[in-house]
């Protein structure tokens, strides 16, 4: 269940017998052929999907991230670091206020990551609090998975390519992965990737994606057990 579907009655009741929460950060930036929101709706199905099993209320999702290297692409929207790490610190400085003290942090992009450290300090000052976190990509079971297909796990490639992420069709075939050294600004980043799409398929079997939405369920389920 999300916020959206609640009054605040109805989350002060939550909390009479509940302290867990999950918390989505997503982006809006450019996916190659797929949704600007793909980085927001990926998160947010699978924490819908774990709150379906678990009946763990699901915060409002952040739909805008730090994306600088996408800028130039139209539709990207993304705000400074610093602006990001303070923001996300003083939201979940207000959900520890409400009670919740075991927050999952589900998210989507990984321009987000520079807020980890920022975690550790907002746990620090408030005492009972626990955050986990969780980045889909990143976890071994979509490693694994990918492997076990020879794919390779690139961004707006495949691994991203849900039914519910689809906005447009997509090519056939494999886009050529691209190598650079050093750090690429806007500009060269577009020129480097074009569409895009950093390499890999741009689809693959409707049963690959499943089994991949499955695999990162069962870590988010696995996570607020773990929490419980």
């Amino acid at each position: 269940m999300r916020f959206s579907e609640c009054n605040w009655m109805d989350v002060e009741k939550y909390l009479q017998s509940e302290d867990r929460l999950m918390v989505v950060l997503g982006a809006s930036e450019q996916h190659g052929y797929l949704s600007l929101q793909t980085d927001t709706k990926i998160p947010m199905a699978l924490a819908d999907a774990a709150s379906q099993q678990t009946g763990v209320l699901v915060a409002p999702e952040l739909a805008i991230g730090v994306s600088p290297y996408f800028i130039d692409y139209p539709g990207t929207i993304s705000v400074r670091s610093e602006t990001y790490i303070l923001f996300v610190a003083d939201i979940l400085r207000s959900l520890y206020h409400s009670g919740f003290r075991r927050i999952l942090v589900v998210n989507g992009h990984g321009g987000n990551s520079i807020i980890s450290t920022k975690l550790v300090e907002v746990q620090n000052e408030c005492p009972g609090l626990r955050l986990s976190w969780y980045s889909w990509w990143e976890s071994h079971s979509v490693t694994a998975l990918a492997q076990q297909h020879d794919l390779a796990p690139e961004h707006a490639s495949w691994m991203e390519a849900f039914q519910f992420t689809r906005v447009a069709d997509l090519p056939e075939g494999i886009k050529p992965g691209v190598s650079y050294t050093g750090v690429l600004n806007a500009e060269e980043t577009r020129a480097k990737y074009g569409d895009g799409v950093f390499g890999g398929h741009y689809k693959v079997d409707e049963q690959i994606m499943q089994q991949l939405f499955h695999a990162c369920l069962l870590d988010i389920l696995h996570l607020l057990e773990f929490n419980r």
